[in-house]
């Protein structure tokens, strides 16, 4: 089988853009600053590629429109979340070379934690209670089973690991000895708020938020906690279909799990080397569930 996506590689060689000047990339994003001499120097303009990750590895395949997915859902969320925080997007009227995958957002001072939050027992949660009958210290009702709902959304935070290291769950002690209590319990509270109206919003489209990472920084000037980075996209959350929801089996999720179950049952990769290139079908299915993950939530058509 052969596509149009055949072939077209994730490259990360960040790309010219007039009036800003490089500063950083990750697995997704490349971040650039003012050129030396431009205005707005407390701003920056954050470009979201079509590359995606797996197991702490870039792949060396890009899923077409990908990064246009993903900023056009975040700021689709930051619009219905305006009332419960503020966020760091200034704007989408950007350069024509990253139109459509860049944002100008507020400089912050950011918290080095991920601030997670689940509604439902899945993934590395439900491992962590496996073992423990808790989740960062928190303790849950035996009997739970993959995609149990629990009783109250939870904040079970993380720290921010360096590219190609992993996320650590943490409990909550950990965030008061970084950031302080108050703080602490501010990110928590904006955590648990935040996954709760954007539940009820998804369920309202037919999808469960079964959890989801949200990052938070300081505006340098007025100090006010900040909602920055991606926000409720398939790459930062785990979003289901209602129809498909069974505690006992976890539905498939609007993410990269078809691409990650092909990696590790499909293609040989045995994960001590680079990943293979992804074949065109791969490619494609991964990108129809980002796109129908935009498509549901939103209520919008995706016009690449």
């Amino acid at each position: 089988m052969t596509t149009a996506y055949e072939g077209q590689l994730a490259v990360s060689n960040p790309i010219d853009i007039p009036g800003w000047q490089h500063l950083t990339s990750g697995k997704v994003r490349d971040i650039y600053r003012p050129a030396p001499g431009q205005p707005n120097q407390d701003q920056l303009l954050v470009v979201t590629s079509d590359r995606i990750s797996a197991y702490d590895y870039v792949l060396p395949t890009a899923i077409p429109d990908k990064g246009k997915v993903l900023t056009a859902m975040t700021a689709w969320w930051l619009e219905q979340l305006a009332d419960i925080v503020p966020n760091h997007l200034i704007t989408l009227d950007v350069p024509a070379p990253v139109k459509g995958r860049g944002m100008i957002v507020q400089r912050l001072d950011m918290f080095q934690v991920e601030c997670v939050a689940r509604g439902y027992l899945t993934g590395s949660g439900l491992k962590e209670y496996q073992e423990s009958g808790q989740v960062t210290g928190i303790a849950l009702p035996n009997g739970l089973v993959d995609g149990s709902r629990l009783l109250e959304p939870i904040f079970t935070p993380a720290t921010k690991a360096e590219q190609g290291e992993h996320d650590i769950n943490v409990p909550f002690s950990y965030v008061v000895d970084q950031l302080g209590q108050a703080t602490a319990q501010q990110l928590r509270d904006l955590t648990v708020g935040i996954y709760s109206q954007a539940h009820q919003i998804a369920l309202e489209r037919g999808m469960i938020l079964a959890d989801t990472k949200f990052e938070f920084g300081c505006h340098p000037v007025t100090g006010v906690i900040t909602l920055g980075d991606e926000v409720l996209t398939p790459d930062s959350s785990r979003f289901w279909n209602v129809a498909e929801y069974t505690p006992g089996r976890s539905p498939k999720s609007f993410d990269k799990q078809y691409l990650r179950d092909w990696l590790t049952k499909e293609s040989g990769w045995d994960r001590n080397s680079p990943p293979p290139a992804l074949p065109p079908d791969v490619v494609e299915r991964t990108r129809e569930r980002y796109v129908e993950a935009y498509q549901v939530v939103t209520g919008h058509s995706f016009t690449p």
